[in-house]
C-alpha cells in the first residue's frame, strides 16, 4: 500500500465537529498500540484535530514474529534482515489557525530528519477525509510503502529514530 503523497493544501469542509465526534465515538482503544495511547489521547483532546489511525512502527524477525510485537531489537542479535511495519499518526486537521499551526508544528518535526521522518497526504486517507495528514518514521527511499524489509543495522537505527520521534510528538502535543 502507498501511504505517502505530497501534501495538500487546507480545503473548507463545514463538517469538521461531526466528522470528529463520529470518529472519536468509533475508537476503539484496543486498536492503539500501546506505546502510544497517550499520544492518540492526547491529539483527541485537542479540539481542532483527531486521529484517523495509528501505528507504533513494529519490527518483525525470525526472533520476532509477531506484526504486533512491541519487543526492542537487541543490540547483539544475530539477525540478517528485519521487516519493518511503519510507523505513523494519520490524523485530520481543522481549517483553521489551531490546525494551521499545527500542520506547521508537523513540518518543523519531519525537518529534523527529513531521511527518516515524513509529513505527508495518503491519497486514501484524504479521500475519506479532507484534511487529512500523516506523520510517519520510514526511510526516505521507502517513503511510498506501508512496510519494508531492511538490514538489521538500518532496523537499530530506524527504532532510535521512531522512539526519539514518539517522544518529540508528545512533547509538542502536550505544549498545545
Amino acid at each position: 500500500m502507498e501511504t505517502y503523497t505530497d501534501l495538500k493544501e487546507f480545503v473548507v469542509n463545514p463538517d469538521f465537529q461531526v466528522q470528529r465526534r463520529e470518529s472519536l465515538e468509533q475508537l476503539s482503544e484496543s486498536k492503539i498500540d500501546r506505546p502510544i495511547v497517550d499520544i492518540v489521547h492526547r491529539i483527541n483532546e485537542l479540539p481542532y484535530c483527531f486521529t484517523l489511525q495509528s501505528c507504533y512502527g513494529h519490527f518483525v524477525h525470525d526472533g520476532q514474529k509477531d506484526p504486533h510485537g512491541l519487543e526492542p531489537l537487541s543490540v547483539d542479535a544475530d539477525i540478517k534482515r528485519v521487516t519493518y511495519r511503519i510507523a505513523y499518526v494519520a490524523l485530520c486537521l481543522e481549517n483553521h489557525a489551531l490546525g494551521k499551526g499545527l500542520f506547521d508544528d508537523f513540518q518543523k518535526m519531519a525537518a529534523t530528519d527529513p531521511e527518516n521522518i515524513q509529513f505527508c497526504c495518503a491519497t486514501w486517507f484524504w479521500k475519506r477525509q479532507v484534511n487529512s495528514y500523516v506523520l510517519q518514521v520510514e526511510p526516505l527511499r521507502y517513503k511510498h510503502k506501508d512496510q519494508v524489509t531492511i538490514d538489521y543495522r538500518e532496523a537499530l537505527l530506524l527504532e532510535k529514530v521512531r522512539n526519539e520521534f514518539f517522544v518529540r510528538l508528545k512533547e509538542k502535543l502536550y505544549m498545545k
